[in-house]
């Protein structure tokens, strides 16, 4: 029951997240192209069984966090410099978040696939 729960909020997100993407036109690509990198190693992570659910959320939380921020930078239709470093320093924070989460001793014990 706990793993098909989890595989589906992965789903779930996953679907969230390319959908995100689509609308996001106007982002810089920087920025566009970072997210997305974290967004694949977050489930490629799942995937692998080197996040659990519950760091899995807590990742998924700090990029919603992120897309949020940026678009409350984006409301008046421009982006400054200022603006745009927080952006990077947070993504960095989280690219190293993920990193951390992945590396640690605590992994879905996964059955064995052929």
């Amino acid at each position: 029951m706990k793993k098909s729960l989890f595989v589906f909020f992965a789903s779930l997100g996953l679907i969230c997240g390319l959908s995100f993407d689509a609308f996001a036109q106007n982002r810089p690509r920087g920025i566009n192209k970072r997210q997305h990198n974290q967004q694949k190693r977050i489930y490629q992570g799942v995937k692998s069984g080197e996040l659990t659910p519950r760091e899995f959320f807590k990742l998924e939380k700090e990029q919603m966090q992120i897309r949020r921020m940026e678009k409350r930078f984006k409301s008046d239709d421009e982006l400054t410099r200022r603006e745009r470093a927080r952006l990077q320093k947070e993504l960095y924070q989280a690219s190293w978040h993920i990193y951390k989460q992945k590396h640690d001793k605590q992994d879905v014990n996964l059955p064995n696939q052929p």
